[in-house]
C-alpha cells in the first residue's frame, strides 16, 4: 500500500445474507483523485461503497487518514466520508438548503434552522460549488432529477470530508445532467483536493476519470489509469 495514501482498505470481505459479496479486496487511495468503480450489477460496487464508509459491518483493515475506521467513534467516521447514495431520492417537501444542511449533521447541527455560522457558510460553500442556490427556497421534491441530483451532492460536499463516496451520481440523468454532475466531481477533485470514488455504468465517463477499479464476483479484476473500457 502507497505510504501517501489518504484511505486504504486491506483484504476486505463482506458477508450479506450468508453470501460473500465481497472477497480479499484490497486497495489504497492517494488525494486529489477522482476514481471510477465499474462492473456488471451484482459485483459489489455499492457493497465496497459502504463498506469503506464504515456502514456495513466487513472482515479485514481500513484506515481513513492513517486511523483505522474501526477506531473511529460513528460521528468521526461521518466526518471522513460524503456519502451519496444510489438514487439520491428525497421524499420530504423541505427547501434545498435544509436538505444540504443535513450534510453537517456529523458536526453536532441537528436543526437545519439553527445553523451556526460556521455550519452556514459550510453550506453556502456547497451549494455554490454544485450551483444551486437559486434553490435554496424551493422544494426539493418540485426540483427535476438533474436539480435534485446536485442538491443531494451538494449535501455531500457540505460534510466537508476529504473522501466523497458516490453511487452512480449520474444515474437516470440525461446527457446534459450528467456532463454538470461529472463537472462537479472534477472541480472537487482538482480545486478542493479531495478524493472521490464514483460507482458508474457510463463507460464514456469512466475513462475519463483518473483511475478505474473493476469489481467482477466480489474481488477486483483490474486497477488501472484511464483509458479505453472493455465491454
Amino acid at each position: 500500500m502507497s505510504e501517501n495514501a489518504l484511505l486504504t482498505a486491506t483484504r476486505i470481505s463482506v458477508r450479506l445474507a450468508g453470501r460473500t459479496v465481497l472477497q480479499d479486496v484490497s486497495l489504497a487511495l492517494t488525494a486529489g483523485h477522482l476514481v471510477a468503480l465499474v462492473g456488471p450489477n451484482g459485483a459489489g460496487k455499492t457493497t465496497l461503497l459502504r463498506a469503506l464508509a464504515g456502514l456495513i459491518p466487513s472482515e479485514g483493515g481500513i484506515e481513513i487518514g492513517g486511523q483505522a475506521l474501526s477506531s473511529l467513534p460513528l460521528r468521526e467516521r461521518a466526518k471522513r466520508f460524503g456519502y451519496l447514495p444510489q438514487g439520491h431520492m428525497v421524499h420530504w417537501p423541505l427547501p434545498a438548503r435544509d436538505i444540504v444542511a443535513l450534510g453537517r449533521y456529523p458536526h453536532g447541527a441537528t436543526d437545519p434552522a439553527r445553523l451556526s455560522p460556521k455550519d452556514a457558510e459550510a453550506v453556502q460553500r456547497a451549494m455554490q460549488a454544485v450551483d444551486v442556490m437559486e434553490f435554496s427556497d424551493r422544494r426539493v421534491t418540485e426540483l427535476s432529477g438533474g436539480e435534485r441530483s446536485r442538491v443531494a451532492l451538494a449535501r455531500a460536499l457540505a460534510v466537508e470530508a476529504p473522501v466523497i463516496l458516490a453511487d452512480e451520481p449520474t444515474g437516470s440523468l440525461d446527457s446534459q445532467a450528467s456532463e454538470q454532475v461529472f463537472d462537479i466531481l472534477r472541480d472537487v477533485v482538482e480545486n478542493r483536493g479531495k478524493t472521490v470514488v464514483a460507482v458508474t455504468h457510463e463507460l464514456d465517463l469512466a475513462a475519463r476519470m483518473d483511475r478505474r477499479i473493476q469489481l467482477m464476483d466480489g474481488a477486483i479484476a483490474a486497477d488501472t489509469l484511464a483509458g479505453p473500457v472493455a465491454r
